[in-house]
């Protein structure tokens, strides 16, 4: 990217490993958890209440936390059970599809998120009043969270710069579980610090929506750039590419290697300018918009077009 240091968002990746492929994520299935509800049609469901028991899996990639031994990588199922319980004593529904529901979405877009990027929900109403002896009723359901937003940086100053650009748009572009949204131009730029002697950069941004958890997507930035060759032989020395995790949403992350939203991104006018030329409202979480933000970057003088590439600056 530039010679200040190389944009993997927090930190080198390790030996080469493979990612999950979307739709074979690893389980964690929290069972049995007990609690009790007024939920039901008839008058006195909702008055006198009743026990219900609800088994949750949740679907994510489990591997960031097996290696590192890190809660902070993995979702915590001691507050998943708590929410389902909450879940089971708030307000009452007629229907126990409802509270199914109910329980999915407050995984997917809260005590679950965004790792858990599928939940499975059962819910049991043994005590269903249904007119004769039954040993339970329950529902089951399925679902998947939200596409999440995304914004990647792209840079390469070693060997066919074009080729490593187009190449890793291609790569990220044909990854189960990543669509992408739109691309900024190429920019050539100077490096800023390192090693002496460098060539000159090609940089871009790229957003994308994606159904990967976000050290899913790290995984697949690490592999556009085993893809292309990158050694890590000089820290901020040249490279033949590198993909870096800008933004993921929302998400706030102190994670050594995930760094969210990247920590330098907001002083970088190779990051900045060309996520501006396609999205010239956007803000930077934590740090505000954009636009303002590329006004006070030191090398934004250093900028200058570069090559009409396949696929790049797409709005």
């Amino acid at each position: 990217m530039t010679a200040d240091g190389p944009m993997i968002a927090g930190g080198r990746p390790g030996p080469a490993r493979p990612g999950p492929e979307h739709g074979r994520l690893d389980r964690i299935e929290v069972t049995g958890i007990r609690a009790w509800g007024h939920h039901g049609v008839l008058a006195a469901e909702k008055e006198l209440g009743q026990q219900f028991v609800v088994d949750v899996t949740l679907h994510l990639w489990t591997a960031p936390a097996g290696r590192t031994d890190a809660l902070s990588r993995t979702v915590d199922y001691a507050e998943v059970a708590a929410a389902v319980a909450e879940e089971i004593g708030g307000d009452p529904h007629d229907l126990v599809e409802t509270l199914a529901e109910s329980i999915a979405t407050r995984i997917l877009t809260d005590t679950g998120h965004p790792l858990v990027r599928r939940v499975g929900v059962r819910v049991h109403k043994p005590a269903a009043p249904v007119g004769r002896p039954v040993g339970d009723v329950a529902i089951t359901i399925e679902r998947d969270a939200a596409p999440i937003p995304a914004v990647l940086a792209l840079g390469t100053n070693l060997g066919d710069r074009e080729a490593h650009l187009v190449g890793a748009l291609e790569l990220l572009a044909g990854t189960d579980g990543i669509e992408i949204a739109w691309t900024g131009p190429v920019l050539e730029t100077a490096p800023v610090g390192g090693p002496d002697g460098q060539g000159a950069y090609l940089n871009s941004a790229l957003g994308v929506l994606t159904a990967l958890g976000p050290f899913e997507l790290l995984e697949a930035a690490h592999r556009a750039e085993r893809a292309a060759r990158r050694e890590r032989l000089m820290r901020w020395g040249p490279r033949t590419l590198d993909v870096d995790v800008i933004t993921y949403g929302e998400l706030r992350s102190d994670d050594e290697e995930l760094t969210l939203p990247h920590p330098r991104a907001h002083q970088r006018a190779f990051v900045l300018a060309p996520w501006h030329a396609a999205r010239p409202t956007a803000e930077l979480p934590g740090h505000g918009p954009v636009a303002a933000l590329l006004t006070a970057t030191a090398d934004r003088d250093s900028l200058a077009p570069g090559p009409a590439l396949t696929g790049f600056d797409r709005s």
